[in-house]
């Protein structure tokens, strides 16, 4: 009896061992993939804030709230399951999914810049796709709604870089987990820094009129105060950017896989060149840099092509579907 016991103890031990094991390695996986993620995740929290800005200051955290949801379904429900099974079933699809929602983001970054440039031909573009709500609880809607479908696009990103980050011999249950573990991380991290941005502005307030605060503290709260509309304000701009770029990039990535490499290989070409014009220890950081900046021109090429095609072609042929389906 003692020793079947003992026995027992000593299989329990092993697969407590193999269970930590494992822990460990879809930790290692998941930090690994996270990292190669990064760029798309901080093009994420660039652009989740403009999406709380023109709203009062109690309705902030509860629109964040509902986006952080919002991606958590995005990520779990949606696209962990489908990444999987594309991952099995279809492989192939992935890139020319992938290139759709690269052109979705450059669509809405060109149309970002179109509006700051041209503002009267953008608010007309604007009325012929749908105009916006005039009842603040039904722009609220529009507008969560909007930043769930980017963050779609983006987090289609994120999870792809993952999954292209494990090891093709890892199996169903090991992807599974890195996808999940950075999945939930990454949501919870991003949203969690918006929800903190956005809110400074209220803490400072809060620290200036402190009569328990000292006068450091006090000014630093007016400093808070001053200088959140200006990082709001450069957050929107580095968000578009950031559309039209990690959208260029998609596009000119999945048209490399698809034969037609001459685009990507143009920016990568003058990225080495602008590196090897400086010296050594900037190289890197110059390279990377004039990459995004080819990535970001070709992505603002193409969603300027988009926007007349959206306002024309495919919003009248959606309404004209949708016209025929209620008749139906």
């Amino acid at each position: 009896m003692s020793i079947g016991l003992i026995a027992l103890l000593d299989d329990v031990a092993a697969i407590a061992k193999v269970a930590a094991a494992s822990i460990d390695d879809v930790a290692a996986q998941a930090a690994k993939a996270g990292t190669k993620a990064a760029g798309v995740v901080i093009d994420d929290a660039a652009v989740t804030p403009r999406y709380v800005t023109g709203f009062t200051a109690d309705r902030e955290l509860p629109i964040i709230g509902r986006i952080t949801l919002g991606s958590l379904k995005n990520k779990l429900l949606l696209l962990l399951p489908a990444a999987l099974l594309l991952s099995f079933v279809a492989p192939w699809a992935i890139t020319p999914l992938l290139m759709v929602g690269g052109l979705y983001l450059a669509y809405e970054g060109a149309e970002k810049v179109f509006e700051a440039v041209m503002p009267h031909e953008a608010h007309a573009h604007e009325a012929e796709i749908d105009a916006a709500p005039a009842d603040p609880v039904a722009l609220e809607q529009a507008k969560v709604a909007g930043a769930v479908k980017t963050d779609f696009i983006l987090s289609a990103e994120i999870m792809a870089i993952t999954l292209a980050a494990v090891p093709e011999d890892a199996g169903f249950v090991m992807k599974a987990a890195v996808l999940a573990v950075v999945g939930v991380g990454i949501t919870l991290g991003v949203y969690g820094a918006v929800a903190l941005i956005v809110k400074a502005d209220d803490a400072g307030l809060a620290l200036a009129r402190s009569r328990g605060a000292g006068p450091l503290l006090r000014g630093f709260g007016r400093l808070l105060v001053r200088a959140m509309p200006l990082l709001l304000a450069g957050l929107a701009v580095v968000g578009t950017a950031a559309m039209v770029w990690v959208g260029g990039g998609i596009v000119l990535h999945g048209l490399e896989v698809f034969g037609i490499a001459a685009p990507a290989h143009l920016v990568h070409d003058l990225a080495l060149a602008a590196g090897h014009a400086v010296p050594e220890g900037a190289a890197g950081i110059v390279e990377w840099l004039v990459s995004a900046a080819g990535s970001g021109v070709f992505g603002l090429a193409v969603g300027a092509v988009l926007i007349p095609v959206v306002g024309k072609l495919l919003v009248p042929a959606w309404k004209g579907l949708r016209r025929v389906f209620r008749r139906a």
